[in-house]
């Protein structure tokens, strides 16, 4: 009996079985020798469909921020800015391993631009002026991308021998398990309630 068929290739097979490679096995692995043996192809076959190994790493981009689209129907914008960042935390979550090649790389892919618009679309429908918008997203990129980063940190261990620890560490010592989700939350409310009160500043100056 012979093999049955193999799925043709598709590019978004192609950028699937890529991010999956790189949540299995982490950045170092994603090659086109690796990816192609993972799809039971010759190395060529993907050129049909993917330019480049940073074609590959842009398509993982379009994936990752799919799953972190912001909703523009929830209200206040306040309220819709919380839930994309949550959206993009828990997205980062999902793909640890992802980060390393995603770093430092110009923004390409059409599904992250999409979700520059909406933001944008959604802080100039609350009042924001035009010149703050970009600012105003890079600062949530900022905050969310040191987040992103935490998120694959190793565990705290001790990082001296205990006689040679300076006083007065036991905060960082005793951390509760969940210290990362008490960071993001407290760092997001406080990010979300200095916005508002720059923007209700912004309001005041200009019904002057």
């Amino acid at each position: 009996m012979g093999r049955p068929p193999r799925s043709p290739l598709t590019r978004e097979g192609i950028l699937r079985a890529a991010l999956a490679l790189v949540d299995e096995e982490g950045a170092a692995a994603l090659s086109t020798p690796r990816l192609a043996a993972r799809l039971g192809v010759k190395g060529p076959s993907l050129y049909n469909h993917v330019s480049s190994r940073d074609e590959i790493i842009d398509g993982i981009r379009e994936l990752i921020a799919a799953e972190m689209e912001l909703d523009a129907s929830i209200h206040p914008w306040t309220a819709a800015v919380d839930s994309w960042a949550r959206a993009y935390r828990t997205a980062i979550a999902a793909h640890p391993h992802a980060i390393p090649l995603l770093a430092g790389r110009p923004v390409r892919s059409a599904a992250a631009l999409r979700g520059y618009a909406a933001a944008f679309d959604v802080l100039r429908a609350a009042g924001w002026p035009e010149d703050h918008l970009m600012p105003f997203v890079q600062s949530f990129e900022y905050f969310l991308a040191g987040s992103a980063l935490a998120l694959v940190d190793a565990p705290i261990a001790l990082p001296l021998p205990e006689d040679e620890l300076p006083p007065g560490l036991d905060p960082f010592l005793n951390a509760p398990p969940d210290y990362r989700d008490i960071a993001f939350d407290a760092g997001l409310a406080a990010l979300i309630r200095g916005f508002q009160a720059t923007l209700d500043t912004l309001r005041t100056a200009t019904d002057r």
